[in-house]
């Protein structure tokens, strides 16, 4: 397992760790149906989780997640993310999507938070972490709700403030699937704002982790076993800039501060090339080629068309 440089330990006590305030969140269980929405066929989150475009966007998640410090110390201690950063997203995607797509009766969610059953450590400063950690756990999810009308702004149509209210209630419906506390859940979207730009602000760190993510990694493997290797290494050139660029350049301004990264004129001209060209392109592709894989699937087994 590759790791990163640990350095000879702290030398004074440990700075407590930091967490967004917890105004306004936190439910029961019970208020799950109250206070989230249904998912399903017709739901916003079954149309935009499982869009393609959503792909574009995947590099900017993980960074994001990555910038939390436990989840950050999680990879360097029980992963071979330096090695393979690629494959993270491979092996946990399908899954996540299951927790929507796939019917309750399969378990998808309490399968996805098993997973992570038994992965814990002590981190640089001491401080015991563990991956079920509640608040972790939750921004994970967070970046993947936010990541939605992230794509749709950039890459679709961005969503009115109705559509982006009903959204984040069926979040609440979709993280209560994975049987977590839900202490870290904001109640609502505005409160959800609040929690974005407090985690931005307060919470998040510039890791090894998250700065690897954005950087060029020379040596990566394909992110898919079955392609010859032979024709990743034709692509891989490509690949290994286009992911961390990605990564970097659709990130939130307060993100790439934090990063000490920068989004220059070239890299706005860049993006906006690829605005263009998938929202010109995109709405003559056939439905199966507008759609990830698992969710694909699902469509055709409730006979809709997003």
């Amino acid at each position: 397992m590759s790791t990163v440089p640990t350095g000879s330990g702290p030398t004074r006590a440990a700075p407590p760790a930091r967490a967004a305030s917890t105004v306004d969140r936190g439910m029961r269980r019970d208020e799950v149906a109250e206070l989230g929405l249904p998912l399903g066929p017709r739901s916003l989150t079954w149309r935009y989780f499982g869009d393609l475009r959503g792909l574009v966007l995947a590099e900017r998640a993980g960074v994001l997640q990555n910038m939390h410090p436990v989840i950050s110390q999680t990879l360097v201690d029980h992963s071979d993310f330096f090695a393979n950063p690629m494959d993270r997203i491979r092996r946990s995607g399908p899954p996540i999507l299951g927790v929507v797509y796939d019917r309750a009766e399969r378990g998808t969610g309490p399968h996805v938070r098993d997973f992570h059953k038994g992965i814990k450590g002590t981190d640089l400063h001491g401080r015991g972490y563990r991956a079920l950690d509640p608040e972790a756990f939750y921004w994970a999810h967070a970046t993947f709700f936010e990541g939605q009308l992230a794509t749709q702004r950039l890459l679709g149509t961005p969503l009115s403030d109705d559509a982006q209210e009903r959204l984040y209630r069926e979040s609440i419906t979709w993280y209560a699937r994975y049987g977590m506390s839900l202490r870290p859940v904001p109640r609502d979207y505005a409160a959800f704002r609040r929690y974005w730009d407090e985690m931005l602000d307060d919470v998040l760190e510039a890791t090894p982790v998250a700065l690897f993510g954005v950087r060029r990694v020379e040596h990566q493997p394909p992110p898919l076993p079955e392609i010859p290797r032979l024709v990743w290494a034709g692509l891989r050139p490509a690949a290994v800039r286009l992911g961390p660029w990605l990564g970097r350049v659709t990130l939130p301004r307060r993100a790439r501060e934090v990063l000490g990264v920068d989004r220059s004129l070239v890299d706005e001209a860049a993006l906006g090339v690829l605005r263009t060209a998938v929202r010109t392109t995109w709405p003559a592709l056939p439905h199966a080629l507008r759609r990830q894989p698992r969710a694909l699937v699902a469509d055709r087994r409730e006979g809709v068309r997003c």
